[in-house]
């Protein structure tokens, strides 16, 4: 197969993000051709058989220009198109992609739902999802494939010795619920590290600072960095309220950090061993599970 990639970021450093390569890595090995279209790269490294089209800076309409452009122009050297967690790309060029027979498929795995979600929804023959809380539109499209966790990478490491402290992750937002993981260590007098950025983080410090704990802020981690984490806390502690599976979930159960979480729906993860996560969420096994049904 020959296939169009549409994504946020080629970067592998990117804090959110810098999983993404290694699945556009992972399809490469399965496929003739693959060709990306990004809004942004950062660092990359990718197999020949990969192509990488940034659409740079402008506003929405210069850039929508653009993915038409690239779709157009670059026609011959795809069959099918996977669109990766933004629904705008098939709101702007999923009606030129049916019209040249394309194969269409969007992955998104958020509680969210708008206007481009049912509109992306149309145009795509299928829809993939990491599980089923992950899709909130009713559609014979949707298809449950599990997270895709690259589990030769984030694996424990028994060279390394834990320490005694708490980890958190995650974008800081409300609906991850990082003070309650705060709180759950100031209960427990225990260290609490947080890793991951966002608009919450002056508001959680204020927290910090009323209950006089002891929490590390850490910022947003390369892939790298976030592994090195997970394998030396004591415990992951999960009390996000977004209804789904997050993937930090299985990326610290790879690494083997038990999980504490107050979501009863996960509550079996917290006996779980590694193996779990490469039996049902292995990006090994998804990208060929997500090709064959593209196909």
């Amino acid at each position: 197969m020959k296939l169009l990639i549409c994504t946020q970021a080629v970067d592998r450093n990117d804090p959110i993000l810098g999983f993404f390569h290694r699945w556009i890595e992972e399809f490469a090995k399965h496929c003739g051709q693959v060709t990306v279209i990004c809004l942004r790269t950062g660092e990359y490294s990718l197999p020949k058989n990969v192509q990488v089209y940034a659409l740079g800076k402008g506003n929405k309409l210069t850039r929508a220009y653009r993915v038409l452009s690239l779709s157009l122009q670059r026609q011959s050297a795809y069959d099918a198109v996977f669109v990766h967690m933004n629904p705008e790309y098939l709101v702007t060029a999923g009606w030129l992609w049916r019209m040249l027979g394309k194969r269409i498929a969007l992955w998104y795995t958020h509680k969210h739902v708008d206007i481009k979600l049912r509109i992306a929804t149309f145009f795509a023959d299928v829809i993939f999802t990491a599980s089923k809380e992950s899709f909130r539109l009713k559609s014979h499209k949707v298809h449950v494939m599990g997270h895709g966790i690259d589990t030769d990478f984030f694996t424990p490491d028994p060279n390394i010795t834990r320490g005694d402290w708490f980890l958190s992750a995650g974008r800081l937002t409300k609906s991850k619920c990082h003070d309650l993981a705060i709180r759950m260590a100031a209960s427990e007098n225990k260290e609490l590290r947080i890793a991951g950025d966002g608009p919450e983080r002056e508001s959680l410090e204020l927290l910090v600072r009323e209950l006089n704990t002891d929490v590390r802020f850490l910022g947003g981690l390369t892939q790298t960095q976030l592994r090195d984490e997970y394998r030396k806390a004591a415990h992951f502690i999960h009390t996000s309220e977004t209804g789904s599976l997050d993937k930090v979930v299985l990326e610290a159960l790879a690494c083997g950090l038990p999980i504490r979480t107050n979501d009863s729906a996960l509550k079996y993860l917290e006996h779980a061993a590694p193996e779990l996560v490469a039996r049902e969420h292995s990006l090994e096994k998804l990208i060929p599970k997500i090709l064959k049904t593209l196909s």
